[in-house]
């Protein structure tokens, strides 16, 4: 698969972008385990035309995780060139990704994100805006529409390609849907089997196995899949994704972390989630990377099945320093079901 002329191979699936997860450590070890391409946490042109100190570290890259999109939100045409611009000349990303599908309220109430599902011609304004004001392909995210009786993306998609859009990510919901009930597929497929599109459509909404990611190329005929909160505590689903997917190239783990287990066994996932863990600490500080990562931790389907873990996940959501958090991780080892 293409986007423009970066090749993501074949049945690509990427990691999607998401507030507060998708940090560079994040990413990079995504990377490694089998993601065709990550994306950041989407950044607010109006706090990076402001020049925000926290929101223009978000565009840190790293050479490791690349190709790496860059998503930008906001509801103003000159805003969100001006911060595409600013992206390009800062990141230097492969994409940047606009996102037209965020449904929380603080975003999408105030007219931004899937806010725009109810404005598009002011939609398609900013798309046509972004694409002119850069030379780095230009994609976009979002849903079906804005509830079930307003399924526009079939007509939507089009118009966007008509703006020049190099690719469509499509969450199978309705922004009225939040992240409620389940991702229509049937919606994406007709949207990619359209006879008109000629661009990449990427699946995204409820891929949460290997299984899931397989039916959803086979079935539904699109270019790549998204995955999203199924990489909460479990980044080695890209590599659960892609050993399925390509059987006869599975993933190398060797050197990926540090680790004396067999790769995808329950002990070399917990090491794979303390490599997160510094990773995160590695790229911010301690304290911060710690509270960045303790609850994915914490939560982690690894520890679903241990008996009486609920106090122990408390502890893990309390731990304030790398050394207490292994310790807590450390301790659960014991009891990782095989």
């Amino acid at each position: 698969m293409y986007i423009k002329d970066i090749n993501l191979g074949d049945r690509p699936v990427v990691l999607a972008p998401m507030e507060d997860v998708t940090d560079i450590g994040f990413r990079t070890l995504c990377r490694k385990m089998g993601a065709a391409m990550v994306y950041s946490e989407f950044v607010s042109c109006d706090a990076l035309t402001r020049m925000v100190k926290s929101t223009l570290q978000k565009l840190v890259v790293n050479d490791e995780e690349r190709p790496t999109a860059i998503q930008i939100y906001g509801k103003d045409p000159q805003a969100m060139s001006e911060a595409a611009r600013i992206v390009e000349e800062t990141s230097h990303p492969e994409i940047i990704d606009i996102n037209f599908g965020c449904p929380v309220k603080k975003i999408a109430g105030k007219g931004a994100g899937a806010g725009l599902l109810q404005n598009v011609p002011l939609m398609l304004e900013i798309a046509s805006s972004v694409v002119n004001a850069v030379s780095t392909p230009v994609t976009a995210k979002t849903r079906l529409g804005w509830d079930c009786n307003h399924i526009i993306i079939n007509q939507l998609a089009l118009q966007l390609q008509d703006c020049g859009i190099q690719a469509l990510t499509i969450h199978g919901r309705t922004r009225s849907q939040m992240y409620t009930g389940e991702a229509n597929w049937n919606i994406i497929g007709e949207v990619k089997a359209h006879p008109q599109i000629h661009i990449p459509i990427i699946g995204n909404g409820d891929i949460d196995s290997a299984e899931k990611a397989e039916n959803a190329f086979n079935t539904y005929q699109v270019d790549a899949v998204m995955v999203g909160r199924a990489t909460f505590g479990c980044p080695w689903i890209f590599k659960e994704i892609h050993d399925r997917l390509h059987p006869d190239h599975p993933i190398n783990t060797s050197g990926i972390i540090p680790s004396n287990y067999p790769p995808m066994s329950p002990d070399w996932k917990l090491d794979v989630l303390k490599e997160q863990v510094r990773l995160s600490i590695e790229r911010i500080d301690e304290y911060r990377g710690i509270l960045h990562t303790r609850r994915h931790i914490a939560n982690s389907p690894l520890f679903k099945g241990i008996a009486d873990f609920k106090r122990h996940r408390i502890a893990m959501l309390q731990a304030c320093t790398q050394e207490d958090l292994y310790r807590l991780m450390e301790e659960a080892r014991p009891f990782l079901l095989q």
